[in-house]
This record gives C-alpha cells, sequence and structure tokens, in this order.
C-alpha cells in the first residue's frame, strides 16, 4: 500500500494561483441561492422528513448558505435498515477495496475538492483561510491516508504458530451499526469518525452538527465520487437527541464514536448503560470531548514563544479547539515584561470576515456560542477577583463577533479557571518565581479536563519535573509551543479524564477499536488419538 505523508499545507500568498481559485470558490457559494442541504439514508441523497431549519454562516448571520430538514424517527430506521442490508457485503470486501475508496477520497480532496472543501468549511464554519486548510484538506487528507496505514499495521498483528499449526487473527468489523456523532469546529474529524469504522468493514450511521452541514455534505459527495457504496455511511441531519432516540434504542448498536461536549458524551455513556442488556453486544464507546488546557511557563521561559504560543493557542479559530489556551500560569518576572506587549498585541488582531485573508480570526459559530461568551465576559466585569486587560468586546449585528480576550485574575480557583468556555477568552494567573514547583499541583488540580497542555522553558531539568507533575493533565502535552494543532501521524490526539476516552485520533489504537479480532487455530496434521503418554502403563 501507499506509504502516508502529511498533505503540504498551501500559503495562499497574495499573487498566487491558489489564492485565486480559492477566493473563485468562496464567492460562488456566497453568491449562490441558499442550498439544500440532504442527508443520505441508504438510497441517495434527498431532503428529511423533518422542520427545516436556516444554516447560516456565522460571520454574517443574515446569509443564509443553506437549509436542512431535520431527520425524522423513520428517516433515522430507514438508514439503520440500509445498513443492515449492505453490512454483509461491506464487511465481506477485502480490505484493499475499502482502502481504494479511502485512498481515492484522500486523492480527491487534495486536488480537485480541495476548494470545494475549504470553501465550505471558511463560509459555514468561519474559518480563516489558514485554519480550514490545515483542516477540512490537510488533516483530512491525513486521516484517509493514515487510517489505511494503520489498519494495515493491524491486519499485520498475528501470534505465533507452533510446528503443525496455522494461527491467525482475523479482524472483523464490530457486529452491528457504529453511531458517529460529529462537531462543528472540525471538517477532518467530521469526516473521521464515519469513515474509520467504515474503514475496518462497519456500517455507519453519521449524525454531523447542524452548523457543520455544508461541509458534511460536501464530504458524502466526496466520498459518493470515491465508490463508497450506499447505505454503508448514512447522512442523517438533526438534533442528537432525536436521533439518538433511534439510533441508541437499537439492539444493533455496536459502538459510538463521538466528538463533542463533556455533557452529551456523558449523557450518551449513561443512555447505553441503561440499555446495556437489550443489545447484542456490548458497544464501543469512543469519545473526545471537553478541554480547559493550559500554558505553564518557567521563569526560563523565551518570552517570544511564550508569546507567540498564547496568542496562536488561545485565539486562532477563536479558541473553538478543544485543545486551545484557555489558562496559562505566568512568572511574575516575565509577566511585568510580557504584560504590556500581549495585551497590545491581542487588541491588534484583525478579527473579521473570512472572505478578508488579512484577518487573524474570525466569528464564534452562533448564537449560542455569542450568548454564552458574552455572559462569561460581563461575569469577569461584575467580579471583584478578576480584570479584563484586553478585549472584552462583543458585536452580534453583523456576524457572531467575540474579540480575542485577556483576563487576570489573582484566584487561582476563580471561574475563568475551571469553565470550559470554546471561545476566545485566555484566563492567566501571575505565580512567584519561586513558586513554580507548588504551582505544580494547582495547574493539576483546577479542570477536570486531561487533554492538552503547554510547557514553556529552557530549563530541561523544570521541563522535566513539569511533565512528571502533570502526567494525568495532558494526553497531549507540548514543550515550547502552544497546546494545538496536532498532525495525524505525528501527535495521535486525545485525553482522559473528563476529556474523553483518550483512544487517540489519527493513530492504529483508534482504528483497532473498530474490529471485533477473531483467532483462527487450524491443524495442519490433526490428532486422531485422544490418549496422553501419561495414560500408557508402567513397564
Amino acid at each position: 500500500m501507499p506509504i502516508p505523508v502529511n498533505e503540504e499545507v498551501r500559503s495562499y500568498a497574495p499573487g498566487s494561483s491558489e489564492r485565486a481559485s480559492l477566493q473563485q470558490a468562496l464567492d460562488d457559494v456566497w453568491s449562490s441561492e441558499p442550498v439544500e442541504l440532504t442527508g443520505d439514508f441508504g438510497h441517495g441523497p434527498r431532503m428529511a422528513g423533518g422542520d427545516l431549519v436556516e444554516v447560516t454562516s456565522p460571520v454574517d448571520h443574515h446569509h443564509v448558505l443553506g437549509r436542512v430538514a431535520v431527520s425524522t424517527t423513520a428517516d433515522v430506521t430507514e438508514a439503520l435498515e440500509a445498513g443492515r442490508a449492505v453490512a454483509r457485503d461491506w464487511a465481506d470486501l477485502g480490505f484493499e477495496h475499502r482502502a481504494a475508496i479511502m485512498l481515492r477520497a484522500a486523492e480527491l480532496a487534495a486536488g480537485p475538492w480541495r476548494d470545494r472543501l475549504n470553501a465550505a468549511t471558511m463560509l459555514g464554519q468561519g474559518k480563516t483561510v489558514q485554519q480550514a486548510e490545515i483542516d477540512a484538506a490537510c488533516e483530512l487528507v491525513d486521516f484517509l491516508r493514515f487510517n489505511v496505514d494503520f489498519a494495515r499495521q493491524v491486519h499485520q498483528v498475528q501470534p505465533i504458530s507452533s510446528p503443525g499449526l496455522w494461527n491467525r487473527m482475523e479482524y472483523r468489523p464490530l457486529e452491528g451499526f457504529v453511531y458517529a456523532i460529529t462537531p462543528f469546529n472540525f471538517t477532518a474529524i467530521a469526516a473521521n469518525l464515519p469513515t474509520a469504522p467504515a474503514l475496518m468493514g462497519n456500517v455507519v450511521l453519521w449524525k454531523p452538527s447542524i452548523t457543520q452541514q455544508l461541509a458534511a455534505q460536501v464530504t458524502m459527495n466526496l466520498l459518493r465520487e470515491a465508490g463508497m457504496p450506499p447505505g454503508v455511511i448514512t447522512l442523517v441531519p438533526g438534533h442528537g437527541p432525536e436521533v439518538s432516540e433511534v439510533a441508541l434504542a437499537s439492539p444493533d448498536l455496536a459502538g459510538i464514536h463521538f466528538t463533542g461536549s463533556t455533557g452529551t458524551f456523558q449523557h450518551l455513556w449513561r443512555e447505553v448503560g441503561n440499555r446495556i442488556a437489550d443489545y447484542r453486544t456490548y458497544p464501543r464507546l469512543v469519545g473526545e470531548t471537553g478541554g480547559k488546557d493550559f500554558v505553564l511557563a518557567h521563569p526560563s521561559a523565551d518570552l517570544d514563544v511564550l508569546r507567540t504560543a498564547l496568542v496562536r493557542g488561545a485565539f486562532e479559530y477563536s479558541g473553538q479547539k478543544c485543545s486551545a489556551a484557555s489558562r496559562a500560569y505566568l512568572p511574575r518576572s516575565l509577566w511585568r515584561r510580557l504584560e504590556g506587549d500581549l495585551a497590545a498585541l491581542a487588541d491588534d488582531l484583525a478579527v473579521g470576515d473570512v472572505r478578508d485573508f488579512t484577518n487573524f480570526t474570525s466569528a464564534v459559530i452562533d448564537q449560542r456560542a455569542f450568548a454564552k461568551l458574552s455572559g462569561a465576559i460581563d461575569a469577569v466585569r461584575a467580579s471583584s477577583d478578576a480584570r479584563i486587560i484586553a478585549g472584552g468586546t462583543v458585536d452580534d449585528s453583523t456576524g457572531w463577533y467575540v474579540r480575542p480576550t485577556l483576563v487576570v485574575s489573582d484566584n487561582p480557583h476563580q471561574d475563568v479557571f475551571c469553565t470550559e468556555y470554546f471561545g476566545p477568552l485566555l484566563s492567566i494567573f501571575v505565580y512567584e518565581d519561586d513558586q513554580y514547583d507548588a504551582i505544580l499541583d494547582l495547574v493539576d488540580s483546577t479542570a477536570v479536563y486531561g487533554l492538552t497542555g503547554a510547557i514553556i522553558s529552557t530549563d530541561r531539568h523544570a521541563l522535566d519535573r513539569a511533565s512528571r507533575a502533570l502526567v494525568h493533565a495532558a494526553g497531549n502535552i507540548y514543550y515550547n509551543d502552544k497546546p494545538t494543532g496536532a498532525v495525524v501521524g505525528q501527535q495521535p490526539f486525545g485525553g482522559g479524564r473528563a476529556s474523553g476516552t483518550n483512544d487517540k485520533a489519527g493513530s492504529l489504537w483508534n482504528i483497532a477499536r473498530w474490529t471485533s479480532p477473531r483467532a483462527v487455530k487450524e491443524s495442519l496434521v490433526p490428532v486422531v488419538d485422544h490418549r496422553y503418554p501419561h495414560m500408557a502403563p508402567d513397564a
């Protein structure tokens, strides 16, 4: 099979052909009439049977990109039946043929479909060109390429055989269907959650976020063109509770592949637990959920490295990444030199429409996110133990805009250090330089999550002490870098505690979760006598 390589990130520099091509794709989507965003219930694309919902652009919520109908009970049931009908044929198809479909999808996404995926992600999810390129183009391509290689590695794990025997492992799909529930913030994740189980021979019921529906439909069209047979992955638009009510009630539920909020995943887990005796098999539950990710700086930290890690880690894509930096612990000696520059830099960040490539970041996803962040900023203003030193302004007159905001507090247990707001809000606690070792327990214990973290230090011993003390505080730890930007094949992604099951998307550990191995022992020269040597009489 082809050796996977990470897709190269394009720069979209002024005057480049790639920039002109993408700008044309953006203009085409923006200027077109609102499109019908269809589901696919196993027999080709069609509108679902429920109420219509408008899908608008976060950068201008008056602009309707498309309309999607939510799935009814009948729609979800049809999708499950379609998956059941093709499950055996898909499982029996050779792994190399399933892999070929994924590899073809990767090449289409890297080439002729690249602009479509990026444009849909930029306008539908409010991503700048840089954030869309590393997501909808590169990471999506990487998942498709590398998952094939990870699956190959899984298949190569085989037992030893004694003389006269041939032992082997067969990697079967799970018995039933996988329910993939995907988030708004990453087109690549939304593609990976259904395609990873499908690669291993499973049929998948896919429920994307309504706010990601534009890019989800482009992804589904891409998979069709790559040769994905009808019914293998069914696309059911709609609201989570309504779709889950049908999916979780099916005795054929074999797994859940989830990325989203901690509360939703815990609800799904409880529902599965309550119904555990009703299922044909014990469902596999794989979830990547929330984070309250940290940046910890040692007094030896390089100031430029620290400043860049804070700004990029906290404010790229308006902090709407589960890995985004949302709390920072900085030594006072560095803070004296950093405070003014960091505040000025945050206030100077260009925030606006993604069609303007000079913007650093853009709007948050929807009214609910805007209201949550506006409320958090209001709460900081009303508090007696926190102050805003940059940003803190919001504007929903056109799009859902929240300025990158820096909050400083001397109370390390203030709400801004504990609650995940999923937006451009970075809380900062300043500690005395000689308290570095003491601060480690605070970093570890303040939040319930354990997803990502960054340690900024030029002192190797300080890095080592922090890494040991924070061993469970982050499933992905970064030295002298921002706590975001995991690359498939390079940094397998996932965390523990309230951040998920740590099954590491972008690795063979995740792929192995979607197979049910069967051990086969074949006797090449079968035994024909039941008697053992010890049964013979003494001479």
